[in-house]
């Protein structure tokens, strides 16, 4: 078990800015001194009690609701005050400072950002992967990014986790103990059908890597990056996308100066599309400028719109703009204006006919956008993972790809067979925080909001 930070730690819970209500959150040992200062009265354990904030000189600072968890039902697992107080900003940081002034004496300190739940994981209120639930609920921005992370949040994902490791440590005995005694005439692997059990392990495996892979979709959408030269209708295609005019149609070429962003949903998946300046060469020194930003866009692109001209495709511009698209990055030439080139919507191998202007085809570009994303809709509940969580996942699934090989060998690898396993339950065990480093939890935690 990690040390947990005892000294008592503060910090305002709410986002900056004006609004309703704000919280005040407080956690640690002993937050008496701060209580009976600013209160003037006990409080009874989990109940909401109106009082009044009170300042250094008797004055109310204002007056609102307190609640008093006590360890280790709390948050954190320690005492927790929560303070909520009308939401301005002033109020709150003097509510703030009334706070550090009366905590002096115990060392009562601003946190650092993570550290409510960063305690809460070191004293095993929440596992990691729960943790890093909380931040991607904050942080979702789709509904059913939203829905995936609170299914995190709950536990679900860490105990499809954890039933993994609870059948790789049963087999893990199986194997053990065949290594124990290898005089004996019963073949335990045989008898317990210990080479089955993997199989199971690893279609449990597969299943789940799926959900998690699903869930990081979900969680960071994609890059999509409309390139082209200038009035092929990049612009209409992200308003048609967006269903709203964000961005400036004119037939006039390099109108768009600057990259234009909007984020637009398909299916729950959050799509990240950025329209471009015109591809051509100039000698307009602003025009250049945003010519130059959209290269660096199109570099970082999880996908690339290629937009042409269905009326006259083709041409020597396009086949140049081409040439220097990224190898690797998904591309999809998308042949705009179709309806004035009488060509009907259609999918023709990586070329899509549509026309911005009416939105037909648009259905056709979302579907292709989805199965390009790896997209697919199963009905299962998935999980909003993180990279590290995938990468766990696929590095048990290799050690336990080699251990089936092992096991096919009978006796003469039984060591190799049983490093595999414990290889394959260590890297699950990262996930949840079992196997962490603690240069890992500082990076996590690190991300979060202060105050949370």
């Amino acid at each position: 078990m990690r040390a947990v930070a005892t000294d008592p730690i503060v910090a305002i819970g709410t986002a900056s800015g004006r609004a309703g209500i704000g919280v005040l959150r407080l956690s640690g040992a002993d937050l008496a001194p701060v209580i009976d200062g600013m209160l003037g009265r006990s409080l009874a354990a989990r109940h909401a009690t109106l009082v009044n904030f009170l300042g250094g000189d008797g004055s109310v600072i204002d007056r609102g609701i307190a609640i008093h968890f006590r360890a280790p039902h709390s948050y954190t697992g320690e005492d927790v005050l929560e303070l909520q107080a009308h939401g301005g900003p002033v109020v709150l940081k003097m509510l703030l400072s009334r706070a550090l002034e009366l905590g002096h004496d115990i060392s009562l300190r601003l946190a650092e950002p993570g550290e409510f739940t960063q305690r809460a994981f070191l004293n095993d209120k929440l596992d990691l992967a729960q943790a890093e639930a909380v931040a991607d609920l904050i942080e979702a921005n789709t509904e059913a990014a939203a829905r995936s992370a609170m299914a995190s949040l709950d536990g679900t994902f860490s105990r499809h986790v954890n039933a993994l490791v609870e059948d790789l440590i049963a087999l893990r005995l199986l194997v053990e103990a065949t290594l124990d005694f290898p005089d004996e005439e019963i073949d335990f692997l045989e008898q317990s059908d210990a080479r089955g059990r993997l199989l199971v392990l690893q279609r449990e495996l597969d299943l789940l890597l799926d959900r998690a892979s699903q869930g990081a979709l979900l969680r960071a959408g994609l890059k999509v990056v409309i390139a082209g030269r200038p009035n092929v209708g990049k612009s209409s295609l992200l308003n048609a996308l967006a269903e709203s005019e964000v961005a400036i149609v004119t037939d006039v070429p390099g109108t768009t100066r600057d990259r234009i962003k909007e984020t637009i949903q398909i299916e729950g998946i959050a799509l990240h599309v950025v329209d471009t300046a015109g591809l051509r060469k100039t000698d307009d020194p602003v025009e250049t400028l945003g010519i130059a930003r959209t290269w660096h866009e199109v570099l970082a692109a999880d996908v690339i719109l290629n937009l042409r001209d269905a009326l006259n495709p083709d041409t020597a511009d396009d086949l140049d703009i081409v040439s220097r698209l990224p190898k690797g990055v998904p591309c999809l030439v998308i042949m705009n204006k179709s309806d004035l080139a009488n060509e009907d919507p259609r999918v023709d191998g990586e070329r899509v006919y549509l026309s911005a202007k009416t939105g037909d085809g648009l259905d056709l570009l979302r579907s292709q956008l989805l199965q390009i994303a790896g997209w697919h809709a199963s009905g299962e509940t998935v999980f909003l993972a993180r990279e590290r969580h995938l990468i766990a996942l696929k590095a048990a699934r290799e050690h336990l790809l080699r251990a089936a090989i092992h096991a096919s060998n009978n006796d003469r690898t039984l060591e190799l067979l049983a490093e595999e396993l414990r290889l394959a339950q260590h890297a699950l065990g990262q996930i949840t925080g079992i196997f962490t480093a603690d240069d890992l939890l500082g990076e996590i935690f690190g991300r979060f909001c202060i105050g949370k």
